[in-house]
């Protein structure tokens, strides 16, 4: 009789565990997609159609051919380009 309630009661907490498992996993990915349905489009991708990319880093010319930061900062502010 003993035993009968001891594996009722642990039979019951095993139920309660598999339970709150499922539930968690199930609320896991329901705010997952909910972040994937908010998320913005990425910042960063290349522009479609007409639109050209205002700004491209080039790491690959030479320190002295490029503009000092200071002259374009001046250049930024005179014509705003």
């Amino acid at each position: 009789m003993i035993v009968h309630v001891r594996a009722r009661k642990w039979l019951g907490r095993f139920r309660f565990a598999l339970l709150f498992v499922v539930f968690t996993f199930a609320l896991y990915h329901m705010l997952l997609a909910v972040t994937r349905w908010l998320e913005p489009e990425p910042k960063y991708r290349e522009p479609a159609g007409r639109a050209v990319k205002a700004f491209q880093n080039d790491q690959t010319a030479a320190v002295s051919d490029k503009i000092k930061m200071s002259e374009r900062l001046k250049l930024f502010y005179r014509i705003g380009e």
